[in-house]
């Protein structure tokens, strides 16, 4: 994949710059951010900047991944001040420590966050500070000052940056610097940096977030001075520069002290921190006195390890690189189970099956019904030949967990992958309760389009494989594909209003894109 540093860069730092927070010690009445751009709107050019961080290759679409970061993110959202509030989390490739908030309540996590966190905790509270970055509007308001003209920066620039790449040679680095160099010039005549008085309020409302969410308010803390470790440590070139995180978010010993303090503060007020414990209602809209049961948290650090460690060998550049960092750790002392996982995980994407196996199937006496090591212990059997071992193993976990998205997903790839008419349909069986709520699930899409095309249900292969464009930052291309269905033969009722109905909703996309100057580069190049 080209991916130019360019546009991770560019990406990153416009993801920042749209949420720098202003000053708020006046109540926000009367505040034209909303007319500016409603709720509808703001989803809107959200999900855009994920589906264009899509197409570029930065985003880990990974089922288990995914559902470890929505069960985090989601929890401190139904626990912030405004529940109500819509939230997309997504994780990136990107080994830099960043995490972003931008329109529409879409918030970037990058990998290397994850790396660096020592528990769920400390993830949680770096999430908890950018969903309050969101609830009080910080984001919103930075488009307003910026005159309208922040929010399509991203995807021209972005768009700009394409073209110049597809001319290929040196001169189209030149051009993405180039491009890159105009985009900051102009952010920068804007832009202010976060002020105290928003940073100390995203940190005070995701310490209660953090409280009530069940996780330890003390973490928010304890990540500040991990991170201000990074900021020391990290000097040197471009390659060890400050992450951009700490240059939006800068942490100092007066701001680790604050936050201490509000953590010790909470705990005053409420039983010490203990995730099955009841604590004290801090939402607005529910009494003060309402006494409420902490949400049940099982397993949560075995959970994040495995997370942890996955992404650990998602984000390498290959998986040798991945296997190296495992065996170097192994030197100075033995692998901790999750480690143990991690290591597994590369080499069974490596290609080295038996030795993945054997590391599994110790892990599997352990943590006989865990869901990562059934599902990779499904996987492995299947790529050594014991399809008949991953089927019952995959058939008896979701006799028990019928609606794991991970295991039904990895279930139907592995059936799909045997071009079966009988394995195709019975995959498609696997996917079918799933067909509702994965609408904008890129890797669902993916897969059910396979398995409907080895099926011999091509009609709803070629809408699957449109939606999988779509969200995947090609809607051009979505539809033309849409486009060449309606011209099949044969082609029912039912299916001909679904693809009209898509045709009429992706169009408008295509054209907002264009007009942003934001062109598929596979038709530039035509």
């Amino acid at each position: 994949m080209r991916l130019p540093a360019a546009i991770a860069a560019l990406t990153f730092t416009l993801a920042a710059f749209m949420a720098p927070a202003q000053d708020n010690r006046l109540p926000d009445i009367g505040s034209s951010a909303n007319e500016l751009l409603n709720p509808a709107k703001q989803a809107e050019y959200g999900s855009m900047l994920l589906s264009q961080l899509r197409h570029y290759g930065y985003v880990l679409d990974d089922p288990l991944i995914d559902g470890w970061l929505q069960s985090v993110g989601h929890r401190l959202a139904s626990a912030s001040d405004k529940p109500q509030q819509p939230f997309t989390f997504f994780m990136l490739k990107d080994r830099q420590f960043n995490a972003f908030a931008t329109l529409g309540g879409y918030i970037g996590t990058n990998a290397g966050l994850v790396l660096a966190a020592e528990s769920e905790d400390e993830v949680a509270g770096v999430l908890s500070h950018e969903v309050a970055h969101v609830t009080q509007t910080h984001v919103l308001r930075s488009v307003e000052r910026a005159q309208k003209d922040s929010v399509p920066i991203l995807l021209a620039m972005l768009g700009a940056i394409a073209i110049a790449q597809s001319a290929g040679g040196n001169s189209s680095d030149d051009a993405s610097m180039a491009a890159l160099a105009s985009a900051q010039a102009l952010m920068m005549q804007r832009q202010i940096d976060y002020t105290r008085s928003n940073e100390s309020e995203a940190d005070r409302l995701g310490i209660q977030t953090l409280a009530r969410g069940g996780y330890d308010p003390h973490a928010m803390a304890s990540m500040f001075t991990r991170m201000q470790t990074i900021s020391r440590v990290n000097q040197g070139g471009e390659r060890e520069r400050t992450p951009d995180y700490l240059r939006t978010h800068p942490v100092n010993t007066t701001r680790i002290s604050e936050a201490k303090q509000r953590a010790a503060d909470l705990a005053t007020k409420a039983p010490a921190f203990d995730p099955g414990s009841t604590i004290t209602s801090e939402n607005p809209l529910l009494p003060s006195s309402l006494r409420v049961a902490g949400p049940v948290r099982t397993n949560d650090n075995v959970q994040f390890g495995w997370a942890r460690e996955r992404i650990r060998v998602f984000s390498a550049n290959t998986t040798t690189e991945a296997i190296r960092e495992y065996e170097h750790q192994s030197r100075s002392k033995p692998l901790t189970d999750a480690q143990r996982y991690g290591l597994s995980i590369a080499r069974y994407r490596n290609g080295d099956y038996v030795l993945a196996a054997k590391e599994l199937k110790s892990l599997l006496e352990t943590y006989p019904a865990d869901p990562w090591i059934v599902i990779a212990t499904a996987e492995t059997e299947a790529r050594a030949g014991n399809l008949a071992g991953a089927d019952a193993r995959l058939d008896a976990f979701l006799q028990r967990s019928p609606n794991h998205r991970a295991a039904a997903l990895s279930y139907a790839q592995l059936l799909a992958e045997r071009n079966d008419v009988d394995a195709g349909k019975r995959a498609q069986a696997v996917l079918r309760p799933m067909l509702v709520t994965a609408k904008e699930d890129p890797v669902f899409q993916r897969t059910f389009a396979r398995a409907s095309e080895v099926a011999g249900d091509p009609d709803r292969a070629g809408e699957a494989y449109a939606e999988a464009e779509f969200l995947n930052g090609r809607p051009e291309r979505a539809l033309i594909q849409l486009n060449t269905l309606l011209k099949r033969p044969g082609l029912d009722y039912y299916a001909r209003a679904r693809i009209e109905a898509r045709i009429a909703a992706i169009t408008p996309a295509v054209l907002e894109l264009r007009r942003l100057g934001v062109r598929d580069e596979v038709f530039e190049r035509r």
